[in-house]
């Protein structure tokens, strides 16, 4: 009988020790004030280190013990929440709206471009912050051209979404991003759009909509889209990649060489037995931390990975040398051969004038050679640099501000990443005089090309990968009567054919690509009809789209704003978002309101 006793009694402690120490699981969703979920919000149990954040879709999963029975729940711009959950599995909340807590932030500095100074917000109050160098090449935003002088408008495509993230992490650490920050043809291109699929062995698609400018009810607003051609990751060729980290001092914080390594292993998840991976190291020197391994042996990367510290100055251009050369050594004839560089873009040491990496990265890249380039970290960021080396280098450059971009960047858009179906694609838009008084490229300000490099196959343009998509808008001046238009110059005229008055055209659309393997373009030609559709009428591609460029021109503080508000930009994303299924635009509808409440905090 005692022995009975004692037996219960430690099966008692047993039980109790277990409730304490395997603990609780709490799930739930983390919602904003209008019954949005907020992807990214902070939950942690109090009195403890214990904490998670939100996925795309509001939702988390966390573990307490007997003893801490308070969640703690808070985002930026958001009152911070306390919530007893002592009995409960599952708990929601909503979070309020404090634009008082963005009064908290502090001015650590002026980023300056080249063209212009704006305050650079950075953080909550917090002390000795580091003065802030970062770095943006400068835009000149594309203004109206008359199309009896200028009827050709070409530029080489984007895929690039790296204005996008690293607007979303200024904003999301309490400020609004310099004016240079905020390329507006990737904010749009961050997004996918529901594109009609490429038929038969066409690399893309070519979508075309135009309706009014919601921005300027008296011009229209011309949408074009590509979809590029998804191919199943079985069909995709081997690869052989070779990782090239920075492992600089520069790269010490959290959200730098530890969030790099977590992004590698989730690229990991997507390569194949046959793909290939090595490891390129530089800070004070260059090193091979990893020779070409196969994917067979994950483990072994990851432990190399594991590995690295950060520590000493940036020899960046060895480093890339290195890279190539490993690259080189391990090439696959008609396979996917390209660098992943990650790094903050500090280049202190070595190679480092933007001139001598071009020559380098256009060398490898005539060879097969691509370079796709990952950002991390603030403070000391060098877009400028990353963007060049990618652009150069026929790859494509995102920026990674946390876990679950760097998902979306190398997991959901993994072919998009990093398999080219079509390279140095180039549009070519002919406008109709009779039409079109004037136009406006909306972005796409560093991708301008000249007429004649069009036609011209050296002259290097962007790629398009497996899966993606690529949009672009054009703001329009319609024409009221150009055919009786009274030629303005002295010694030469501008006599319209009976082709451009006789026919409803509004433009003719050319497009010329290259297959991966191929040096002579192919040429794609349509027309688009000048038969505008009601603005309720367009679709949510149309709509999404364009209330992402009037989010970006608020953020740039556009001359061409028109009636554009952030209001009238939230309530149109709104409108256009669409089943939404990972969440993307529910993010950026809430960006918008607390760009918002930064931009009338600032005035104050």
């Amino acid at each position: 009988m005692q022995l009975n006793k004692i037996s219960i009694t430690i099966m008692f402690f047993v039980i109790l020790l277990a409730q304490t120490v395997i603990g609780q699981k709490i799930t739930g969703t983390v919602y904003d004030d209008t019954k949005t979920p907020l992807p990214g919000a902070n939950v942690y149990v109090k009195g403890t280190s214990k904490g998670t954040t939100t996925d795309f879709d509001g939702k988390y999963e966390i573990e307490i013990d007997a003893k801490h029975q308070v969640l703690v729940f808070s985002f930026i711009g958001y009152k911070t929440k306390e919530v007893k959950v002592k009995g409960k599995t599952i708990v929601n909340v909503t979070l309020e709206q404090d634009s008082a807590t963005l009064d908290e932030v502090v001015v650590v500095g002026m980023a300056e471009s080249r063209m212009m100074k704006r305050e650079h917000v950075v953080g909550y109050s917090i002390a000795r912050i580091p003065q802030n160098t970062e770095s943006y090449a400068a835009i000149k935003e594309n203004d109206f051209k008359d199309v009896i002088k200028n009827p050709l408008s070409t530029f080489s495509v984007d895929v690039d979404k790296a204005s996008y993230s690293n607007v979303r992490r200024y904003i999301n650490n309490g400020g609004l991003p310099p004016a240079d920050a905020v390329r507006i043809e990737e904010m749009i291109n961050y997004f996918n759009y529901d594109y009609k699929a490429p038929k038969d062995d066409a690399p893309f698609s070519i979508n075309t909509e135009l309706s009014a400018c919601p921005w300027n009810k008296d011009n229209l607003l011309l949408h074009v889209g590509l979809q590029g051609k998804k191919i199943p990751m079985d069909d995709l060729p081997p690869s052989n990649i070779v990782f090239l980290l920075d492992v600089s001092g520069s790269m010490n914080s959290p959200n730098k060489l530890p969030l790099l390594k977590s992004s590698l292993k989730l690229l990991l998840e997507s390569l194949r037995p046959k793909d290939r991976v090595a490891i390129v190291v530089y800070a004070g020197s260059s090193g091979l931390v990893l020779p070409s391994t196969s994917c067979k042996d994950k483990k072994t990367i990851i432990e190399a990975l594991e590995g690295l510290s950060a520590g000493g100055s940036t020899a960046g251009g060895e480093g890339l040398k290195l890279a190539y050369k490993i690259a080189n050594e391990n090439f696959i004839k008609k396979g996917n051969n390209r660098i992943v560089m990650a790094t903050d873009g500090d280049f202190n040491v070595g190679l480092s004038s933007n001139s001598e990496m071009e020559r380098l990265i256009t060398e490898e890249r005539e060879k097969g050679i691509a370079i796709s380039v990952l950002g991390f970290g603030m403070g000391n960021y060098k877009d400028d640099k990353m963007e060049i080396i990618a652009d150069k280098g026929n790859g494509n450059y995102a920026y990674i501000d946390n876990l679950l971009e760097a998902r979306k960047v190398l997991v959901s858009e993994f072919g998009g990443t990093m398999y080219t179906i079509a390279k140095d694609v180039k549009f070519q838009l002919e406008f109709n005089p009779v039409h079109v008084s004037k136009y406006r490229l909306v972005g796409y300000e560093n991708r301008l090309l000249n007429e004649e490099d069009f036609e011209d196959d050296t002259k290097d343009a962007g790629e398009i990968g497996a899966g993606h998509t690529v949009t672009a808008l054009y703001e329009i001046i319609p024409s009221k009567n150009n055919s009786d238009k009274e030629n303005r110059l002295r010694y030469q005229t501008s006599e319209l054919t009976s082709q451009a008055l006789e026919s409803n055209d509004l433009i003719t659309l050319k497009l010329r690509y290259k297959k991966p393997e191929k040096n002579k373009s192919l040429l794609i030609e349509q027309s688009v009809q000048n038969k505008p559709v009601a603005f309720t009428e367009t679709s949510d591609n149309y709509r999404f789209s364009a209330s992402v460029a009037e989010f970006g021109m608020l953020l740039r503080d556009s001359k061409y704003l028109g009636t554009a508000t952030w209001k009238s930009a939230y309530m149109l994303a709104k409108d256009a978002k669409g089943s939404d299924e990972e969440g993307y635009r529910g993010e950026m509808i809430r960006l918008i309101k607390s760009a918002e409440l930064l931009s009338s905090n600032k005035q104050e």
